[in-house]
């Protein structure tokens, strides 16, 4: 019965309206700003480094870092080769398509959530249910969002990742699970209880490190493929459009599965970069929107095209037509998920790939997991930030979450699953409708930064210039400028 349940649930949270839903509001937006996500590429690599972190936020980077090491996660190996495995070639090419327009989304939300940031005992907070609340006056519908998201990030989302850890370290080092579980959530409490400051530092280090690391070997595997990567890319082409004719009446299933996994993967429409696009200190809101638009790049332009790249160019996957009937069976009786990708690391480098994979598996998810414990103090600090308990009752969050990390070891594959698509498409939804409701004010930030940039200057925000008069923190600092007589100097 709960099997039934959940799937019931997962299809009609990922039904195709939610499909049409990710791909129109990425249109719309992108359109709309005249694809900043391509004409803004060199804004959005500088505004990485730019600005500085202060007592309340944190610099661009380590924001970067933070959402990066939410989007960069399982997604981009196991969630990859589902993708492939139910949906065929063609997926990766609606992963590509969903990253580019997933780009334009992930600038608009993130723009807000800098725009409509709070100062919460200290530290800078904010993401969708703080601009539904301030920009959409909307108390009820920003509770909904912080519900939703507090149930994923403490509850269904840490199971994936905790579950891929344990799975492939047992794998590659026949560690036991249990053991994996409580050394994984030791070292996760150790950083997260150290509070934002620390998961930045932290993400910043790591998050770097691991992407360059997992790509410069990718392209290794790919490399000794060479001579069957053209005729990989013209598969990819061909399933997408329903022109493969071994794939011939998926193409539904191929556009879901490339959408869907994109979504689960760079997380862009979901609100989650958002929240630590909040943290940041930066002069203009649009500053951050773009570095986080160059997030979504290289979470699926970058690192899920190197797993799909390897997966496809060696040949180590299966494909299974909706009634469940196999349509390429490359590697009987392997389950999707890590092991394709191992495969693929062993049809050149035998005997590396499991060590390879559990290792990138630990770094991959763990910061993911870090990025999950902010999200979940900055959603349960919204929902209690009037409380005296407030601080109490985010360590029991926090300690729910390690929970989580610890069942989610044993949690079989298809079930973990299940549940981290129930949690990213019911904020998912949440999300995307305010963004749209929103979408003139956002409109109005952008020009605002657009209209500087043409100007020569280096971008500032002042809310009132664009009319937006409930953004506190941004008028306090717009003050400050304006008594100093510094109101066209960035604040960096």
């Amino acid at each position: 019965m709960l099997d039934k349940v959940v799937t019931r649930t997962v299809e009609l949270l990922w039904s195709t309206p939610m499909l049409y839903l990710v791909l129109l509001a990425g249109l719309y937006f992108s359109i709309r700003m005249l694809f900043p996500q391509i004409r803004r590429v060199g804004d959005m690599v500088k505004f990485l480094f730019g600005g500085g972190d202060s007592a309340q936020g944190v610099s661009s980077f380590e924001s970067f870092a933070m959402a990066l090491g939410g989007r960069v996660g399982v997604g981009n190996i196991a969630g990859v080769a589902t993708a492939i495995h139910f949906g065929g070639p063609g997926a990766v090419f609606w992963m590509w398509v969903t990253a580019i327009l997933g780009s334009g989304i992930a600038i608009v939300e993130s723009s807000l959530a800098q725009v409509y940031k709070q100062d919460i005992h200290g530290e800078y907070r904010g993401g969708p249910a703080y601009y539904i609340e301030y920009g959409l006056r909307s108390r009820w519908f920003g509770i909904v969002y912080a519900l939703a998201a507090v149930l994923a990030f403490t509850v269904t989302g840490p199971s994936i990742q905790a579950f891929n850890i344990a799975d492939s370290a047992n794998t590659a080092f026949s560690i036991d699970p249990r053991i994996t579980g409580v050394v994984v959530a030791a070292l996760f409490c150790a950083v997260v209880l150290g509070g934002m400051k620390r998961i930045g530092r932290v993400c910043a280090l790591v998050v770097p490190f691991m992407a360059v690391a997992y790509i410069l070997t990718a392209l290794v595997v790919v490399g000794l493929h060479a001579n069957d990567v053209p005729a990989m890319f013209g598969l990819i082409f061909r399933s997408a459009f329903g022109g493969e004719a071994m794939f011939g009446g998926m193409l539904g299933t191929v556009i879901m599965w490339g959408v869907k996994r994109a979504v689960y993967s760079s997380e862009a429409g979901t609100g989650s970069g958002a929240q630590a696009s909040a943290a940041a200190e930066v002069s203009h809101p649009v500053k951050q929107g773009l570095a986080q638009g160059f997030s979504v790049y290289v979470d699926t332009l970058f690192v899920c095209t190197m797993t799909a790249l390897m997966i496809l160019a060696s040949n180590t996957y299966n494909v299974a037509a909706p009634n469940g009937k196999m349509l390429v069976e490359h590697l009987p009786g392997v389950e999707p998920g890590p092991a394709y990708t191992q495969a693929a690391f062993d049809s050149v480098m035998p005997g590396f790939g499991a060590a390879f994979i559990a290792i990138a598996m630990f770094f991959f998810a763990f910061t993911t997991l870090l990025s999950f414990g902010f999200y979940a103090d900055t959603n349960v600090s919204y929902l209690v930030r009037n409380s005296r308990h407030q601080h109490k009752l985010v360590v029991v969050f926090q300690l729910v979450l390690t929970a989580s990390i610890i069942l989610g070891s044993f949690r079989s594959s298809d079930f973990a699953w299940a549940l981290a698509d129930i949690g990213v498409g019911l904020y998912t939804w949440i999300n995307l409708i305010a963004l749209i409701f929103l979408a003139p004010k956002a409109h109005k930030v952008f020009k605002d930064y657009e209209a500087q940039r043409k100007a020569g200057k280096d971008p500032v925000f002042d809310p009132r210039a664009v009319g937006i008069d409930n953004a506190p923190v941004w008028d306090e600092i717009a003050e400050r400028r304006r008594v100093a007589g510094t109101l066209d100097t960035p604040i960096r």
